[in-house]
């Protein structure tokens, strides 16, 4: 008879970082899995059946800072370096919809992204960059709308149609409200914003993606990861929901439905929360909206490596970090991937630190090993346990949110935000009595740190703005910008889809405060339910 060996230590508990409990071995899934390949339903496996060893994932990295003329040598730079899709970063003004020389803008233009003010802007961001061969993603939610009307008419005026562009909108607005608060209108309004743009895109910009709905930001804030793919999905149902009750039907729209998760560093988790996401999603389309295009059911993500997991003690160390989120990115089949760079809790990332961070990505692809086979981790006991736990409490959440009326009337009664405050708390008080370990922070600290040289926006760039958009409405057509708004204004308090009238906005060079102020004037703003 074979004796068992046995640990010399005390059983201690371990969980994830979502108080999973983790056992000392796995022998099996705690639930019988059955057969499945890759790009089948419910595509937990993969949306493609031969997924890295046909086509990598795009990779992008998160630019744009200061003016349109820097962020355009810094798409350029990347582009040169082997990246394959650009994403766009919008300083704060433009994601609330304030004109550099509005007062609520003062201090910040030009700083967390670019400044894009009108048209003129976007036409210099993508100068000498052909957007009928480039994949953009904006990460841009109230002023969706208005930027890519913007980048149609780039497109156009560069000669290509706006069936040719290809990319990306975030346009997430329902997380806005839960945990990054650059919203502008109600919650009611917005949707019906969204829904248009969904509605305009899949007649007129069919290769675009019109919404990234995203779980990243609630991670970000601390959900757990079962959490963010509850939260997630939940939206999800709410967005679909809005759209059908605009008439459209659900395999029209459905396949150009993306979504944008993020990667922390507990790296099987992480894996498995990838795996239940996509096989949860494929389960609503097809059992509760009754989806028929394969397409519809497929969960289709961009994946960003965690900015909270970087730490400001250091930096160099966060290279590591982004290195092992991006293995579990891939390794839980991401479509497109963005890698933080190693200063980005102190500062936007230098140049040299983007290149490093795209190099990761590259050598991930290139040299790992990991791409040549499908779903590399298929097969082990601990990810089959993880996902069934991540599963169970994730058909819990939606079950939950479902009974409160959806997720409007979730975020309204502030749900969504206390269950996300509560478990931020908890991560945060392990991490000050040192039961969870962040190298450089609480243990292996060192004194007397040289500081990196960091990327510094100068003032100056605001200054420039102000004098770009004075002479911007000096020179433009006063009259057809005025007509333009006004037809906004009155198609706002209709049903009509707005999208056509915010692209003739847009051509005319309204600007982009003259446009959310318009809408302000219709829809109000938000004011958000304090949850404590």
């Amino acid at each position: 008879m074979i004796k068992m060996a046995k640990s010399k230590t005390p059983e201690k508990q371990f969980v994830t970082d979502s108080n999973i409990p983790i056992k000392r071995v796995f022998h099996k899934s705690a639930k019988k899995t059955k057969k499945e390949e890759p790009g089948t339903y419910p595509f937990t496996r993969g949306i493609h059946a031969g997924m890295y060893r046909d086509r990598f994932w795009t990779m992008r990295q998160y630019s744009g800072f200061g003016d349109a003329k820097l962020t355009n040598e810094r798409f350029k730079f990347m582009l040169e370096k082997g990246q394959t899709g650009l994403s766009m970063a919008f300083d704060l003004p433009t994601q609330i919809g304030h004109d550099p020389d509005s007062p609520q803008a003062e201090g910040e233009v030009g700083k967390v992204g670019v400044s894009i003010a009108s048209l003129k802007d976007m036409m210099t961001a993508f100068d000498g960059i052909p957007l009928g061969k480039v994949s953009s993603s904006m990460t841009i939610n109230s002023t969706a709308s208005t930027l890519l009307a913007y980048y149609i008419a780039v497109g156009e005026s560069q000669g290509s149609s706006s069936e040719q562009l290809r990319g990306t909108t975030q346009n997430d607005i329902l997380k806005e409200y839960i945990a990054r608060n650059t919203y502008i209108y109600p919650p009611q309004p917005s949707m019906r914003i969204i829904g248009d743009m969904i509605g305009y895109c899949a007649k007129k910009v069919p290769q675009w993606y019109p919404v990234s709905i995203s779980g990243y930001h609630m991670r970000e804030a601390g959900s757990t990861a079962t959490q963010e793919v509850a939260f997630t999905l939940a939206n999800a149902i709410a967005y679909i929901q809005t759209c059908l009750d605009q008439g459209l039907k659900i395999d029209d729209f459905a396949p150009r439905l993306s979504f944008f998760f993020c990667c922390t560093i507990e790296f099987f988790e992480e894996i498995a929360k990838f795996r239940v996401a996509r096989k949860v999603y494929a389960k609503i389309l097809k059992e509760k909206f009754h989806a028929k295009d394969p397409k519809s059911l497929q969960l289709k993500f961009h994946t960003q490596t965690s900015g909270e997991s970087l730490t400001a003690q250091q930096p160099d160390n966060n290279i590591v970090r982004v290195a092992i989120q991006s293995m579990a990115a891939v390794l839980g089949g991401t479509q497109s991937l963005h890698t933080n760079s190693r200063d980005e809790a102190l500062a936007l990332p230098t140049q040299e630190s983007a290149k490093i961070a795209l190099r990761t990505q590259q050598i991930v692809a290139y040299e790992s090993g990991i791409t040549k086979t499908v779903d590399p981790m298929a097969g082990s006991h601990y990810l089959e346990y993880l996902c069934d736990e991540i599963e169970d409490g994730v058909w819990a959440y939606l079950k939950k949110i479902e009974k409160m009326g959806g997720s409007i009337k979730a975020i309204e009664k502030g749900f969504f935000q206390s269950e996300i405050r509560q478990n931020a708390y908890r991560l945060k008080k392990e991490a000050d009595e040192e039961q969870r370990i962040l190298v450089g922070v609480n243990k292996f600290i060192e004194a007397n740190e040289k500081p990196p040289e960091l990327l510094r926006i100068d003032d100056k760039v605001e200054i420039q703005q102000n004098k770009d958009l004075k002479k911007l409405r000096s020179s433009r057509n006063a009259k057809k910008v005025e007509d333009a708004l006004s037809k906004l204004k009155s198609v706002a308090d209709t049903d009509e889809n707005l999208m056509p009238y915010i692209l003739d906005a847009a051509k005319a060079y309204a600007t982009t405060g003259e446009i959310s102020n318009t809408f302000r004037e219709v829809f109000g703003e938000y004011r958000p339910k304090e949850v404590f």
